[in-house]
């Protein structure tokens, strides 16, 4: 299974715009360095802004001192949060979650150096509710960086989880039927949602994706898509491989909490960027390539 570090690799400030909360990374390896953007938490009732931190060996972040995306609209005055980006072409999107203190909108932003970014509105304003969530909750969306069929997709939402598709990566367009629910009597029981953004292989979409259960105990588990077809999921690991275990997974701002949002690939190591108890980052490792993960996962 994946080997966890012992204790946090990020902690709240001891002031300042995170000095509450610090979780739910996303994680860019470029040039040799590791950017980390996070949500942030101060003391001011703002459910999240978007940090920044950089380090040269994936495990010691240095902090930049200023958030580098605050709240600006309506559809986000309580918060922006749980960021996930990758680089199409020669640009960083960003999808995060715009909260209004009562729904959870999943929104896009766009950067050239992951520092300046320009929002765009709510992606699916009119998106239908469900027995968990009101009209217009989407919250989270995972895009894949490569286009299948050319089309880039997402995989989206926080209670089933939906598809979309874009020719740009901006706009987009979703399917209205989920491609993954929940499982009775499984780890992921009451609610499934992406993790970080989906990695290709040879004939699959790989998703790691987080879960709860009905007593809200996050974990995370795997998902494979058809590459063709990537709406169906051809396998789901049968155990999460990401629990709550250390005392501050246990207990923080919310408690029993393990999030996936941040993964690097370095070819034959694999990292594992995650919030724990909604108040710290931690970091597993896999010490082998991805195949090797997935073989081991789910055969």
């Amino acid at each position: 299974m994946l080997k966890k570090l012992p204790k946090p690799i990020l902690e709240p400030s001891k002031e300042g715009f995170d000095s509450k909360n610090v979780y739910n990374p996303s994680v860019i390896y470029v040039r040799e360095k590791f950017i980390m953007l996070y949500r942030a938490e101060g003391e001011d009732n703002v459910t999240g802004r978007i940090g920044l931190a950089l380090s040269e060996d994936g495990i010691n972040f240095v902090k930049h001192p200023e958030p580098v995306m605050e709240p600006e609209y309506q559809w986000e005055k309580k918060g922006i949060e749980d960021p996930r980006v990758v680089k199409l072409g020669k640009r960083y999107v960003m999808t995060y979650t715009g909260y209004d203190g009562r729904i959870a909108r999943l929104c896009i932003a766009v950067s050239k150096n992951l520092l300046s970014w320009e929002k765009g509105e709510p992606l699916f304003p009119n998106f239908p509710g469900n027995r968990l969530r009101p009209r217009g909750w989407t919250k989270s969306g995972a895009i894949l960086p490569q286009k299948i069929n050319g089309e880039y997709i997402m995989y989206f939402g926080d209670s089933n989880i939906w598809i979309a598709y874009s020719s740009d990566g901006i706009h987009w367009e979703y399917y209205n039927s989920p491609v993954m629910k929940p499982r009775k009597g499984k780890f992921d029981s009451l609610l499934v949602e992406p993790g970080p953004p989906p990695i290709l292989t040879e004939d699959s979409i790989v998703l790691f994706y987080n879960s709860a259960n009905e007593n809200l105990v996050y974990r995370v588990g795997v998902a494979l898509f058809d590459r063709d077809e990537p709406w169906k999921v051809k396998i789901r690991s049968r155990r999460p491989i990401l629990e709550p275990e250390y005392p501050w997974e246990l207990e923080g701002h919310v408690d029993n909490v393990v999030f996936l949002e941040g993964f690097v690939d370095l070819g034959n190591r694999l990292l594992f960027y995650y919030g724990g108890a909604d108040k710290y980052v931690g970091l597993a490792t896999w010490e082998g390539d991805l195949t090797s993960l997935l073989k081991f996962v789910v055969g």
